[in-house]
């Protein structure tokens, strides 16, 4: 799974590097190897083991999201739609107490019809649970695989960092969004490790959003991914890059995924290499 942002050049055409990230045609992300030196060597955890059918039919994705978090949801509902594009079973998991939120658009609006599933879950053990028998309901009839999103208040892996006994029965796969601003990312590793510090064997995967170039967002993943090697010992995954443009906001605004608004735009394109992915991880292992 561990992925390095600097493996994602060879993806892109040539004579994109440097080139503003608007006029991309090409938004692929990174491979698997890695290729980038850190100062010590990383701290690398046992290979994990094979996928088992019977443990989680679906893997398990934590996602962060705020309440007025809408870009970074749309992300996520967006990363879900082409999950079920692609072949895979998805559905997003979201507290009831969320529900009044503005996040989430309506459960069929646009290819992939993916469900928004409302969870009565007060913490992350109880959310923990409700996704693991959404994966094992939807994992029946799911022959190809696939995600359940769930979309994770911050404050409660804050709080289950204070509390050891919610610890353990925490979400261990989870999906960050990141800006290449200094503050963003100080303030993504510091999110990073207190949460690993509460939970040991914690996988974390990053994508690079709001980058006007290719080089700002390889500098921006590099730094943030020697942090976490050197500091904590953690094996930053990247997920890739996803584009801005005003494709997204107007699928926002329409209730609709982009593949639905915007099919060939470059954050169509981009949204279907960062959920591919994910969805590769997904179908190698138990993840979750």
């Amino acid at each position: 799974m561990p992925r390095d942002l600097s493996d994602v050049l060879h993806y892109f055409l040539p004579e994109l590097d440097g080139a503003p990230v608007a006029a991309s045609d090409a938004t692929r992300a990174f491979v698997r190897r890695p290729d980038l030196v850190p100062a010590s060597p990383p701290r690398r955890r046992m290979p994990p083991p094979p996928r088992d059918a019977s443990l989680l039919p679906l893997s398990i994705l934590g996602v962060p999201l705020g309440e007025r978090d809408v870009v970074h949801a749309a992300y996520t509902w967006n990363l879900a739609v082409e999950t079920a594009r692609l072949g895979g079973s998805s559905a997003i998991l979201t507290p009831d107490h969320a529900r009044a939120a503005p996040l989430w658009p309506g459960s069929k609006s646009g290819p992939g019809d993916v469900e928004i599933v409302h969870s009565p879950a007060r913490n992350l053990a109880e959310l923990r649970r409700s996704a693991a028998e959404l994966a094992d309901e939807r994992g029946k009839t799911a022959s190809r695989g696939g995600v359940v999103f769930a979309h994770i208040p911050p404050a409660w892996l804050d709080a289950s960092e204070t509390n050891p006994a919610l610890a353990p029965d925490g979400i261990r796969w989870l999906l960050l969004f990141t800006s290449a601003r200094s503050r963003e990312i100080e303030s993504t590793f510091e999110g990073i490790r207190r949460w690993v510090r509460a939970r040991p064997g914690l996988e974390v995967g990053v994508a690079i959003h709001g980058v006007r170039r290719i080089d700002d967002a390889r500098q921006a993943f590099d730094e943030l991914a020697r942090r976490c090697d050197q500091q904590i010992g953690l094996a930053l995954a990247s997920y890739g890059l996803l584009v801005d443009d005003l494709d997204v906001y107007r699928a926002i605004a329409a209730g609709r995924s982009v593949m639905g608004t915007s099919p060939n735009c470059p954050a169509a394109r981009a949204l279907n290499d960062v959920a591919r992915l994910i969805y590769e991880d997904a179908r190698s292992r138990v993840l979750g």
